[in-house]
This record gives C-alpha cells, sequence and structure tokens, in this order.
C-alpha cells in the first residue's frame, strides 16, 4: 500500500516511515494491511488491524535472536511477546496509513502464576510494549499483548478496541482482582530499541532468560 506522507508535518510524518524492526515496507506486511485495511475507514481498519495481531498466540521472547523483534518476523512465525506484537500492529498502522509509534513501560502483573513470579524474581514486567496510532487528531495507545485463547485460559476478559478508546491491558479482572498496574513509562519510540532490550532483559531477570533458553519457559 501507498503512504501518503504528505499531509503531515515532518515530526508526526516519520511515524509513517519504516524501520529496521517496525518494517512496514515489507511485502508480508503490505499485504497483511492491504487485507486488513482496503475498503474500511481508518477507524474500522485499526480495529481489524488489533484485533488481527492480537490473536497471534503470545510466547516467550527470544532475546538471543535480534530478528525476533522484527513485524515481519512475528508475521511470519505466528508467535511472540508484547513487543514484537506491538511492533507489529505499528507497522500494519503505518502501511495502512496511519501514523504509529512505540510506547514502552514498566507493569505489574498482580495475577502471574507463582512460577513466573518465581522466574523473574518480581511482578514487574520491564519494557513492556505497547502501540500509539494516531486517528483523528489522538494517539491512542493499544495493547495487543495477549490472545483471546490465552485470555480465556487465564480468566481475564479479553481485551477489545471499539476505535474510539486506549484498549490498554484491563486493571481488574471479572472479579475485580487487580490484573494489570502500569507503574513507570519510558516514552514513545520510532523503533524497537532492540539491542537494548537484548542486552537489558537478560540483565534484569537472568533466570528467566535461562529458562527460556532451556526451552523450560515456551
Amino acid at each position: 500500500m501507498e503512504t501518503d506522507t504528505s499531509r503531515y508535518p515532518d515530526s508526526i510524518g516519520v511515524f509513517l516511515a519504516p524501520a529496521e524492526y517496525v518494517d512496514s515496507d515489507n511485502t508480508d506486511i503490505q499485504a497483511h494491511a492491504g487485507r486488513l485495511a482496503t475498503g474500511r475507514t481508518p477507524r474500522h481498519a485499526l480495529i481489524e488491524i488489533f484485533r488481527f495481531v492480537r490473536d497471534i498466540p503470545y510466547g516467550a521472547p527470544d532475546f538471543d535472536r535480534l530478528a525476533s523483534f522484527r513485524a515481519s518476523d512475528l508475521i511470519s512465525r505466528g508467535r511472540g511477546y508484547c513487543v514484537p506484537k506491538a511492533c507489529a500492529l505499528a507497522a500494519l498502522a503505518r502501511a495502512a496509513g496511519m501514523p504509529a509509534r512505540l510506547g514502552f513501560a514498566d507493569v505489574s502483573n498482580h495475577l502471574a502464576s507463582p512460577r513466573t513470579v518465581e522466574l523473574m524474581g518480581s511482578r514487574t514486567f520491564a519494557w513492556h510494549g505497547y502501540t500509539e496510532v494516531l486517528l483523528d487528531g489522538r494517539w491512542i495507545k493499544l495493547s495487543p499483548t495477549f490472545d483471546a485463547e490465552l485470555c480465556t485460559r487465564m480468566g481475564v476478559p479479553v481485551l477489545e478496541f471499539d476505535g474510539v478508546a486506549d484498549a490498554h491491558l484491563p486493571a481488574f479482572d471479572p472479579s475485580g482482582r487487580t490484573f494489570m498496574q502500569y507503574e513507570r513509562l519510558h516514552g514513545e519510540f520510532h523503533d524497537v530499541p532492540a539491542r537494548f532490550l537484548a542486552n537489558e532483559m537478560p540483565r534484569l531477570y537472568p533466570r528467566m532468560c535461562a529458562a527460556i533458553r532451556a526451552g523450560v519457559v515456551h
């Protein structure tokens, strides 16, 4: 799909440009964006893009392989964690002509399993990735992290996006228990800081990363 940057100032138009990891110029990304967006208004196209990325199954990160952060790699593999999923949403939105950028935050998962807490050494997940898309003059925050099947197993609501309100990870589960809490925002990025994350995550969570490398966590 052709992306027209001329109607945006340079400070916004940059978020329509392809990047190393938000590779919106990739042929597979372009094909998926065309299928999801053609014939739809930007709002309805974004709803379709969000649902498509959301329901790519959640999987353990692969910090030893920088390509795993790339949007097209996630689409090809059909599995990934929050950062490449946010990257894929941004790439598809850019390919569909909507400015998009990445946001990062530290979040606390109050419903994380005891095993996960043990491996992480904390309930706080550093550098959780989400997406911001410019629609009707407003940056909308979207978190396509957990697929519908995983949410059902976790007993939490499937996150929906109505095309208007932010779709962040839910603060509470259906029983009113605290679920996800945003602790610290790290700002917005044009592309994934992949090399930083590949070094920072093993430093912060050595046991979890060792378990992933050993194939104990998938």
